[in-house]
């Protein structure tokens, strides 16, 4: 197994982390003295000068605190950078590649997985056939095959991609991107955006919370666009936009709203759901009305009311 040392601020982080969860986040603490990423392979790892790369192959993976990247292939993009203030240099004679990265001489810039990714904690994991992190931008995206995020609470799957921003703390699926929770509900549609919130601070006194283990903030509000579906545990809901606050479990659908219970159907132009409720209210357009159909017998949908 060979064995590889870089010293560089790295960042990977999921979507849709929980507020007391171990996020995929490879940084440390805005400031800090960066933690080193531990890079192993099971069939070499070359260095090229000019390249400014780390290629790792078989069975690779690069660790840096809690957090563990695997994948068939990783390379390290990374930029020379000087050694501080009164640090002794290496002598020339005894320098090598290795040497000058393992002693702080590499900054990395950009971090590429290939071929069967899993990027994980003990609590989130994430996969894809392929992951960039972009430590300029600040930007992950998976790419490939069988998308899926997982958290404690939630499971996020999508067709094309899953991005995460960083310093927006924002997460976007794309493609057929479904949001399932522990308990069966869901909110599915060909984008969705979900916004979180910042990561707690420490409390006065407080120790600082240690690099590569910082908490994301929790899920604050999911926006979703295209052929939107949300299902709660007795409707489904349907329209072209919604938004929902897993806060307070509302959510709000616009645009050719159709609530299903059972073999009822009701239509409008908007709609609130309850999602920890079920429970419906369906919203007509000014002047507009509400219309559905109803099978007696049925117990009818779980609709609040429908209102003009």
């Amino acid at each position: 197994m060979k064995r590889f040392l870089i010293l560089a601020p790295l960042l990977a982080a999921s979507a849709f982390a929980p507020a007391h969860g171990q996020n995929l986040d490879l940084g440390g603490a805005p400031g800090a003295t960066p933690t080193p990423v531990n890079i192993t392979a099971s069939s070499g790892i070359s260095w090229s000068q000019d390249d400014q790369t780390v290629t790792a192959n078989g069975n690779a993976q690069a660790v840096r605190g809690n957090v563990t990247v695997t994948a068939d292939q990783l390379v390290a993009h990374y930029k020379k950078t000087a050694p501080a203030p009164g640090a002794a240099a290496t002598p020339a004679a005894s320098a090598s590649a290795a040497d000058s990265l393992e002693q702080g001489g590499g900054q990395l810039t950009e971090l590429d997985a290939i071929g069967h990714v899993h990027i994980f904690t003990a609590t989130q994991n994430a996969w894809g056939d392929k992951a960039v992190y972009s430590l300029g931008a600040k930007v992950l995206v998976l790419t490939g095959q069988h998308l899926k995020l997982t958290t404690p609470t939630d499971t996020i799957t999508a067709r094309d991609s899953v991005e995460y921003y960083t310093d927006a703390h924002k997460a976007i699926a794309r493609g057929n991107a479904l949001v399932v929770a522990n308990d069966g509900r869901s909110i599915a549609a060909d984008v969705i955006t979900g916004f979180l919130s910042d990561a707690p601070a420490p409390a006065a006194g407080a120790a600082s919370a240690a690099p590569g283990d910082m908490n994301a903030g929790s899920l604050q509000k999911v926006e979703a666009v295209g052929h939107v579906v949300v299902h709660t545990v007795s409707d489904t809901a349907t329209g072209d936009t919604g938004v929902y606050l897993p806060p307070t479990g509302q959510a709000r659908l616009g645009g050719n709203v159709h609530i299903i219970h059972g073999p009822n159907e009701m239509a409008g132009s908007d709609a609130l759901v309850n999602m920890k409720t079920g429970v419906a209210t369906l919203l007509a357009a000014p002047g507009g009305q509400v219309s559905g159909v109803i099978l007696p017998g049925s117990g009818g949908p779980s609709s609040g009311g429908a209102t003009k």
